[in-house]
């Protein structure tokens, strides 16, 4: 799959994805799509997410790491590096952050911590920018997608840049990522 038009590449390196789908390729309102960037440097990943606050209920934990971020209001950022190893970046609207270093599908080898970790909520809209030191054993990424997700109960939103098949949203397929090499490469 290569990258299509809701990607851009940026001179730096950096990619831009915007979930426009719903994770099984419906299409998202324009009132939730969230903007998901990612700008690659020798030492460093930098990925930033911009898009509408919710307001869904903040976990209460204090902002930080946090373990099973994907209940609550969120981005996220999938990374496909070398041999079936990935990246699962993920950002809320109150400073909390999860990031895992997996070895295969679902197969968490390690939590990682970025090296800075911001968000701030303006009236219906949120921003956050994390950083993380790069772990050259995964690199060079080859594929990517990016995900959203908002709401409660039967309104709960799954939003996606690329759809993935399956009976429910499944994230972790990532046969279904966009190509990065041949865009980033150009």
């Amino acid at each position: 799959m290569e990258l299509n038009n809701n990607t851009e590449v940026s001179a730096r390196q950096g990619v831009l994805l915007t979930t426009e789908k719903s994770w099984d390729g419906g299409m998202a309102e324009d009132s939730e799509k969230v903007a998901v960037a990612f700008y690659l440097s020798a030492q460093e990943l930098k990925v930033e997410v911009e898009g509408p606050y919710h307001g869904d209920p903040a976990p209460s934990a204090p902002a930080g790491e946090l373990d099973g971020l994907w209940r609550y209001e969120v981005a996220e950022l999938f990374l496909l590096g070398a041999e079936g190893h990935y990246l699962e970046i993920e950002l809320g609207p109150h400073g909390h952050y999860l990031i895992l270093h997996l070895s295969g599908i679902r197969q968490v080898r390690r939590t990682l911590k970025p090296t800075h970790c911001s968000t701030r909520i303006t009236d219906s809209r949120w921003q956050g920018t994390l950083t993380l030191a790069l772990d050259h054993s995964i690199l060079p990424f080859t594929h990517v997608n990016a995900y959203a997700i908002h709401g409660l109960g039967t309104k709960r939103r799954y939003l996606s840049a690329f759809p993935v098949p399956g009976e429910s949203p499944d994230f972790h397929q990532p046969r279904y990522f966009a190509c990065l090499f041949s865009s980033l490469t150009r």
